[in-house]
């Protein structure tokens, strides 16, 4: 996993720490980062889109604080986000899909 001061753990049924990271923020939604432990290939980092229902979500000129939303994510919230998740790279995938 990534060193990023910034993201959350999140393991998965499979023992697979995840790094969470959220990216991208919009007035309404951003996107959540998956990044595996394999150091040596991004192939595997899978992103999940969040839809923010806050009070800033009216202000289409602003943009969530990335340390709010990530302070909000539930272990409940990350795995649902998770199990919608897709990978981020193109091509076939690089494990097969749970």
């Amino acid at each position: 996993m990534s060193s990023n001061k910034n993201m959350k753990p999140f393991q998965t049924a499979d023992g697979t720490l995840w790094g969470v990271e959220i990216q991208l923020p919009g007035s309404s939604s951003a996107n959540v980062i998956f990044h595996h432990p394999d150091p040596s290939t991004s192939r595997k980092d899978r992103y999940a889109r969040l839809d923010w229902r806050g009070p800033e979500a009216v202000d289409v000129t602003g943009h969530l604080d990335i340390a709010k939303v990530s302070a909000t994510l539930s272990e409940v919230a990350i795995a649902g986000l998770f199990q919608r998740s897709m990978p981020v790279g193109f091509g076939p995938p690089a494990f097969a899909p749970a």
